[in-house]
């Protein structure tokens, strides 16, 4: 974890947002390498308590008490592997919104058999609906959307981005229909699946395209910091 980040130190001029996500063991040690950095942790999870005998969970105080600055939350293997619904999702969610600084990534995105029945606007919309149920609109801006299409992670195969700018185009219109066109534009929305430094740039010429979750590509120093140097230019 120190040669990563420290590798990634080394190559990136902040001019965007970049987030590591590293696992629980890993957070103090990443957030101490990239102290000063401009470059912040989150965490890839937290506990549905807050308190309690609930052993071997995390919860959202915790990781905030050490200088955790995100969380990720609805990512497509917690809800399939772990079979965390929506309302955990939402749970979970205001735990984090409790504890001031802390921000929340909103995974969503549709299974393959999903996309194939022409189901993306009505999962992302339920989800997002379901995931941000009694968020006020003070609160949405500590709130990043990623959409990552679930039959893209990890698979290679990747959306066009042309399908990635309808998904957001849908997920925005969502977010307008519960915010209001200003608050909805000015919510994050990122695209994760299968992004590498080759792609990039293409999906990050979309309009609605704010950001990049990365996951395989992430896990060398020098495919991430080529792709944080995509997003930028």
């Amino acid at each position: 974890m120190k040669a990563f980040c420290t590798a990634v130190l080394l190559a990136i001029s902040l001019y965007v947002e970049v987030v590591v996500f590293p696992p629980f063991p890993f957070l103090l040690e990443a957030l101490l390498v990239l102290q000063g950095s401009g470059i912040k942790v989150g965490a890839q999870n937290v506990a549905l308590q807050t308190s309690g005998a609930y052993t071997g969970e995390v919860s959202a105080s915790m990781v905030r008490s050490i200088g955790v600055d995100y969380v990720m939350l609805g990512h497509s293997e917690r809800r399939a592997i772990f079979g965390e619904s929506d309302v955990d999702i939402n749970k979970k969610l205001h735990l984090c919104l409790a504890e001031p600084g802390l921000g929340v990534i909103l995974c969503v995105g549709e299974t393959e058999d999903e996309y194939e029945s022409k189901l993306l606007a009505s999962v992302c919309d339920v989800q997002i609906r379901k995931g941000l149920k009694g968020v006020s609109i003070n609160d949405i801006s500590r709130i990043i959307i990623a959409y990552e299409p679930v039959w893209a992670i990890g698979t290679g195969k990747v959306a066009t981005p042309e399908q990635a700018q309808v998904a957001h185009t849908v997920i925005r219109k969502t977010l307008a229909d519960m915010y209001g066109y200003q608050a909805a534009d000015s919510v994050r929305i990122q695209y994760g699946g299968s992004v590498n430094p080759e792609n990039v740039d293409s999906l990050m010429s979309m309009p609605d395209v704010d950001g990049a979750l990365v996951g395989g590509a992430s896990l060398t120093a020098d495919s991430f910091t080529r792709i944080v140097d995509g997003a930028v230019h």
